[in-house]
């Protein structure tokens, strides 16, 4: 019986033709499992502390409101001492002389409610506007976390297709967002002056 030389060579096994194919497959399944991973984490990070400025930023405007109310009530006194001082300053021009008195005491003691209260208002003003200041720099800052939060969303998509397609070109261009998403992330941890305000205007 005669053998023939490419008898004596060993049969491929199935599934084993594209060996380093499958390799770069299976690499790129992980890199894109490992880095979605990361990614939610980043995510869950940046939620809880995002969730913390927002309640700030309504006690910020709560107090806001509140300081506004009490600065109209305020002016409101104000200008009742100042409009009773005024009559009480005609109606003495002609009372007897003996009421003068009482009503120079009286003018004095609303000139001096006027006063206080000018001055109480302008406490609660500094206050309003200290206030609106707070949430204007919590804002800031939650306008980062919801770059963030939209970038590493749109990275997450494409790596999920890339996860379906198993292309690298498409991994690499879902790092662009997901560089950019954890930038605003960290800049919203860390308070840093980061922030593009032409996209969020147009995004508002």
């Amino acid at each position: 019986m005669d053998i023939a030389p490419n008898d004596l060579l060993p049969t491929p096994e199935p599934g084993a033709a594209n060996p380093p194919r499958e390799a770069s497959a299976a690499r790129l399944n992980a890199a894109v499992a490992i880095t979605v991973a990361l990614l939610a984490t980043f995510m869950g990070i940046c939620k809880v502390k995002d969730d913390n400025i927002v309640q700030a930023m309504q006690q910020a405007q709560a107090d806001k409101l509140d300081h506004w109310a009490f600065y109209q009530t305020r002016n409101l006194r104000q200008a009742l001492a100042e409009s009773s001082a005024t009559q009480l300053t005609l109606s003495r021009i002609g009372a007897p002389a003996e009421a003068q008195p009482a009503y120079d005491a009286a003018i004095k003691r609303y000139q001096a409610l006027a006063e206080e209260q000018a001055s109480k208002k302008e406490t609660i003003k500094q206050q309003a506007e200290q206030d609106q200041a707070t949430y204007d720099a919590l804002n800031y800052r939650d306008d980062q976390f919801d770059l963030s939060d939209a970038l590493i969303a749109i990275a997450i998509a494409m790596l999920a297709v890339t996860a379906l397609t198993r292309l690298w070109p498409l991994f690499w261009a879902a790092l662009v967002p997901t560089g950019f998403g954890v930038l605003m992330g960290v800049a919203g941890l860390a308070a840093l002056p980061i922030h593009p305000t032409a996209l969020v205007k147009l995004l508002s």
